[in-house]
């Protein structure tokens, strides 16, 4: 199970559009998140992110994305329009205890990072057989 741990994201972005401030708090990352069989599947749209900056971590059951995109520096340009958000991106998620923390892999394909959390094998759905009547105990 997944809890989203940022509840103010898009009223921070339309402010940050509105007064035009790129601000120095690092910016939330888009995200999707579906279960799939036995594991959660988390999506993170990170363009034009190198994957060297990209850090990805989890203390205590919260799961942190880290990543930055820097300025493309080129030599004698002047910049005529700039709306890509350059800077620090960052996102927390709080993992249920039914999640396996220990075992998550990563990809990083055409902008997306796509984690994938197994779910914890104490967590797993089993079949419980029922026997036949109870026995009386005597006190």
């Amino acid at each position: 199970m997944l809890i989203r741990t940022d509840p103010f994201a898009q009223f921070d972005r339309l402010t940050q559009q509105f007064f035009g401030g790129q601000g120095t708090a690092p910016r939330s990352v888009p995200m999707d998140a579906y279960r799939a069989g036995d594991e959660y599947v988390i999506q993170f749209d990170l363009p034009g992110i190198a994957r060297d900056s990209i850090d990805v971590s989890v203390e205590r059951n919260v799961l942190t994305v880290r990543a930055e995109r820097t300025p493309v520096a080129v030599e004698d340009a002047q910049v005529q329009v700039s709306e890509r958000p350059r800077g620090k991106f960052s996102r927390q998620l709080f993992l249920g205890d039914t999640l396996d923390t220990t075992r998550i892999a990563a990809d990083y394909v055409d902008g997306v990072l796509t984690l994938r959390i197994p779910v914890a094998e104490k967590a797993q759905p089993r079949k419980i057989t029922v026997g036949g009547a109870p026995q009386e105990i005597d006190a």
